[in-house]
């Protein structure tokens, strides 16, 4: 292979690891809400947020937030840019979960970059469970 030929691809897969490392990078700058636990509550009683949960279908299984949509992490990392997530409503407020509040600072750039107004909580399911939020029954 040709010395121009091996920068050039060098040259691209450096390219597409930056790409691919870009989301993980804004993560890293991502904060949670400061909106209030009674805020939170009020903005989904009302309409005007939709809450996410980030885990994995398995934890899903185990117990969820009644009011939650499941679209796990390792969904989002899949989806390609521009994608649609039929399941979400742009113009809402993202609430995202996970089970410690880590996951959802990185599921937060995905969603963000499909164009949604996310807020990432700092609670856990646990956590959310204990502060009134109602978890949907397990059949």
């Amino acid at each position: 292979m040709s010395a121009l030929r091996r920068s050039f691809v060098s040259s691209l897969v450096l390219l597409a690891l930056c790409i691919v490392a870009l989301p993980a990078q804004e993560a890293s700058e991502v904060k949670h809400t400061e909106d209030s636990i009674e805020t939170v509550k009020e903005n989904l009683a009302n309409g005007k947020a939709l809450l996410v949960d980030v885990r994995e279908p398995d934890e899903w299984m185990a117990g969820h937030l009644k009011l939650a949509r499941s679209i796990p992490l390792s969904r989002l990392k899949m989806l390609a840019p521009g994608a649609e997530l039929d399941e979400l409503v742009k113009g809402k407020i993202l609430y995202v979960h996970c089970r410690s509040g880590r996951r959802c600072l990185t599921a937060t750039p995905y969603l963000k970059s499909l164009g949604f107004d996310v807020r990432p909580l700092p609670q856990g399911f646990d956590a959310l469970v204990e502060a009134g939020l109602e978890p949907a029954e397990i059949r």
